[in-house]
């Protein structure tokens, strides 16, 4: 039998303006902004007593006595890292410290791997990471290979151009285009499989298609709106999503494939914990535009 003991929420944290801490080395803070061990009161507070009967992932982390988890690193308000602190901030992230949380480990016990979407499935196949929460659609294919928790969110494919852009209102508009994605993403294979644009790019990360839209060298970004939201957040004086989303893509926890112990919990704790996710949906996604409620869980 799992056994499992997720600390409370705190009350009302709904309707709470929120200050996470969320550095590698912090800890999540509270509404007041004392942390962990200030002897004020938390987000969510570290389990105790956790024992995950046949999850060869948890035997895992109890038995290095810590968490590996794969994010992203580029993505304002989802999975984002500056480059000059190292501090790691956005709902994915808070999400995976939730999780973390949940088993057991506290924010120095986690330890975050940076993983190109082309590379998520192998990774958690060979068991380099434990589990992974960065923008990860659940897909059938990706569903052959591992398992998800969740869905935890629920967006849509879009497209992000420059703010003078008057050619492009959707992804009709696309003929003669060049468009960029990520490798390995559900958006460029669709955008290539549905649609005709003139041509597609494809970097590691989004981050670098940015660039290239920003020198002119291509016409149009396509991903989750949810991510390009967070980019027009940073530069909307350059950038602007155009026209609506046309697809529908539900974000998952990737796990190992058969570790259905891990799987019931994390899902367990998405469907017991609305105060929490609301309160990380209001503090790190409804600023940028972003609309959307939690998801029933699969």
């Amino acid at each position: 039998m799992r056994k499992t003991r997720i600390a409370g929420v705190i009350a009302g944290i709904a309707m709470t303006a929120l200050a996470l801490t969320a550095c590698n080395s912090g800890s999540p803070t509270s509404p007041g902004g004392e942390s962990e061990g200030d002897g004020g009161d938390a987000l969510w507070e570290v389990a105790t007593d956790v024992s995950l009967d046949g999850s060869p992932t948890f035997e895992r982390m109890t038995g290095r006595d810590g968490v590996i988890v794969g994010v992203k690193n580029d993505q304002p308000g989802l999975g984002y890292e500056d480059a000059a602190t190292g501090e790691r901030t956005g709902f994915d992230v808070d999400i995976a410290r939730w999780i973390a949380a949940s088993l057991g480990f506290s924010e120095d016990q986690i330890t975050y791997q940076t993983i190109p979407s082309a590379n998520r499935e192998q990774e958690i196949v060979n068991g380099n990471i434990d589990y992974y929460v960065g923008t990860y659609s659940i897909t059938d294919s990706r569903k052959e290979l591992i398992d998800f928790a969740g869905p935890y969110f629920i967006t849509g494919q879009g497209l992000l151009v420059a703010a003078d852009n008057t050619d492009i209102e959707g992804p009709d508009d696309l003929a003669g285009k060049i468009v960029c994605s990520v490798t390995g993403s559900t958006p460029l294979q669709r955008i290539r499989d549905e649609y005709s644009p003139g041509d597609t790019v494809e970097y590691d990360t989004y981050s670098q298609c940015i660039d290239q839209l920003l020198a002119g060298s291509v016409d149009a970004i396509t991903t989750d709106q949810a991510i390009l939201a967070g980019y027009v957040a940073q530069q909307p004086d350059e950038l602007k999503i155009a026209g609506e989303v046309f697809s529908e893509e539900r974000y998952g926890v990737g796990l190992e494939k058969g570790d259905t112990a891990l799987l019931d919990h994390i899902n367990a704790l998405f469907t017991d914990g609305g105060d929490v996710w609301q309160a990380l949906f209001d503090e790190h996604l409804a600023p940028a535009g972003i609309t959307g409620e939690q998801p029933a869980v699969d």
